[in-house]
């Protein structure tokens, strides 16, 4: 029989070790046969969707015609609807994972409770055996040998012990990693949903295109060229047409052209690329531009379980603000939309901790420091405002460039865009590159009337955006 306290440590250890070295498996909400139906659809759907692309290349190629430009747009149609199917597979595989995640991130929970409570009871009985004279914990032994042994057992339990603190620690940054992944992984979901929208909205947009087209020619190729003939836009009609900022006052075309021509001196970027951007960046949402920094950023981040990334936005915001004399509370910032958090400020739509990095805010602190400011010394206003077109169209072409736009190559300036989007570790996402090819098309269209401007209403731009 052995001694109480030796019994209490034991008990205790009953429910420690099982803890500690019994194999856990987590449930797995998605099993292999799922994902692997899933994988095999978006295979299907990405090869599908290659069909098209290479049909697409093939058209605009072709002299503009009534039979040409419907075939076009009933390619561009399909293959806009592929994309949407292939995300929406994409987003429940991300789905699936997320739910992974969180039951992973649970059971590490229930394991570390486990352990503290384990290890308390473990402390609780050697805390009774210390407290307990020597003479009275022989006498309760049966024998000497008996209350020797069970000090022998004492000192293993104590080399236990450690091992379990170094347990608990491991699995607590576990713990944080999988948390970390989690939120990684509900941004990565959260672009996933932006990108849908916009991309419905552009298939809606398309389909309206089309049905305009045959309405207005009833399928005659003489009437559709006469069409084309009157949609020819002059130099004069684009120096007078808006170029519109959501969020900001219309800026006239010819003043948004001059910004991005001050880009490309300093940085190499293609001016209709920046343009393209811009217009694609101002236009995201029904509302960019009407949120309020607390409501849409900061209470929101913390609603989705983010604290880290709301106080980095919350101090980046205010010092931003506060070095340009602004009242936070009162300049406009993208409205929360039904899929993420807003925040992001000014024309080209750029989020407090990247307008941070490129005009002159370094982390941790936020402070402004003239010395770390790449937008103002370029446009001469330090500090640079997110809400001054200049420094936004600056901000846009610098960070552009940093991802490769400055070689003004297609493919270059796809990357950039992907970049400018999610980050260059999601160029190569099929989920996401809706919004590099939505920027190309919209740089043709922009490269098309910096031609007529320029006396070049010939250009292939022109030829492939004439519709």
């Amino acid at each position: 029989m052995r001694t109480a306290a030796a019994l209490g440590v034991l008990a205790a250890l009953s429910l420690f070790f099982p803890a500690r070295f019994a194999a856990h498996t987590y449930a797995q909400v998605a099993d292999s046969a799922t994902r692997q139906q899933l994988m095999d659809q978006l295979d299907s759907l990405n090869a599908q969707a290659d069909v098209y692309q290479k049909q697409i290349d093939s058209l605009e190629q072709q002299k503009a015609s009534l039979k040409r430009d419907v075939a076009l747009l009933d390619a561009q149609i399909a293959q806009a609807k592929l994309a949407i199917q292939s995300r929406n597979l994409t987003i429940r595989q991300l789905s699936l994972s997320i739910q992974q995640k969180e039951d992973t991130i649970t059971g590490l929970n229930s394991k570390l409770e486990n352990e503290y409570e384990s290890l308390a009871a473990i402390l609780r009985e050697m805390d009774q055996l210390d407290t307990t004279s020597a003479v009275v914990s022989a006498l309760a032994a049966e024998s000497l040998s008996e209350f020797f042994a069970d000090i022998d057992q004492f000192g293993a339990i104590n080399e236990q012990m450690q091992q379990s603190f170094t347990d608990i620690q491991t699995n607590k940054q576990l713990n944080e990693q999988q948390k970390s992944d989690l939120e990684n992984q509900l941004q990565e979901e959260t672009q996933l949903r932006q990108v849908q929208q916009l991309q419905q909205q552009q298939l809606t947009a398309q389909e309206n295109q089309k049905n305009q087209i045959l309405a207005a020619t009833k399928g005659e190729e003489s009437t559709y060229q006469t069409l084309l003939a009157k949609n020819q836009q002059t130099a004069s009609q684009i120096r007078a047409a808006l170029f519109q900022l959501t969020g900001t006052k219309g800026i006239p075309f010819s003043q948004a052209l001059q910004y991005a021509n001050v880009a490309e001196q300093k940085t190499g970027i293609r001016p209709a690329f920046l343009l393209g951007i811009i217009a694609e960046e101002s236009n995201l949402g029904q509302n960019v531009g009407t949120g309020n920094w607390m409501t849409d950023m900061y209470q929101c981040y913390l609603s989705l379980g983010s604290p880290t990334a709301a106080e980095k936005q919350k101090a980046a915001y205010l010092s931003i603000t506060g070095s340009l004399g602004l009242d936070p509370y009162s300049m406009p910032v993208s409205k929360k939309p039904w899929y993420g958090c807003g925040g992001a400020m000014g024309p080209a739509q750029f989020i407090p901790s990247t307008w941070a990095l490129y005009a002159g805010y370094p982390a941790p602190g936020y402070a402004y420091n003239p010395s770390s400011d790449r937008v103002g010394p370029l446009t001469g206003n330090q500090p640079p405002s997110p809400w001054n077109p200049p420094d936004a169209f600056m901000a846009a072409a610098l960070y552009l460039t940093d991802s490769g736009a400055a070689s003004q190559t297609s493919s270059g300036e796809f990357r950039a865009a992907m970049c400018y989007l999610a980050g260059c570790n999601k160029v190569n996402n099929k989920a996401l590159q809706f919004y590099g090819n939505d920027v190309a098309k919209l740089a043709m269209k922009y490269q098309c009337q910096i031609d007529i401007i320029n006396g070049n209403s010939n250009s292939q731009s022109c030829a492939l955006e004439s519709l």
